[in-house]
């Protein structure tokens, strides 16, 4: 299962009301980054019949069926500090990670 810490919910909710039609916020990974995978977020408007949905107050965050396995266990935050603000993913099956935190390996 995922986690969302309650600033990401707060951050979620607060992104939410821009946005038209939003179901919930998908996360995703897909194949690239400097060590093979990358993670992926967007507002969503729909679900698919497979998709994985955690539900945390309000926010709804959807996953897809390939996504879901690589990211049990992880836990979405949101961080604001000097060096910048954005989504976080502390995701304890990736063995490695670059730098920047977008990219892993599982």
């Amino acid at each position: 299962m995922v986690t969302i810490t309650a600033v990401a919910e707060q951050k979620i909710q607060e992104l939410m009301k821009e946005e038209k039609d939003v179901v919930g916020l998908r996360i995703y990974v897909r194949g690239g980054g400097c060590h093979g995978y990358q993670y992926g977020m967007a507002f969503e408007s729909k679900m698919a019949d497979d998709d994985t949905v955690i539900e945390k107050g309000d926010v709804k965050v959807i996953m897809d069926s390939q996504s879901a396995p690589l990211l049990q266990g992880a836990e979405v935050d949101y961080v604001d500090s000097v060096q910048g603000s954005g989504f976080s993913i502390k995701n304890p099956q990736a063995k490695t990670t670059c730098g920047c935190g977008s990219s892993f390996s599982a």
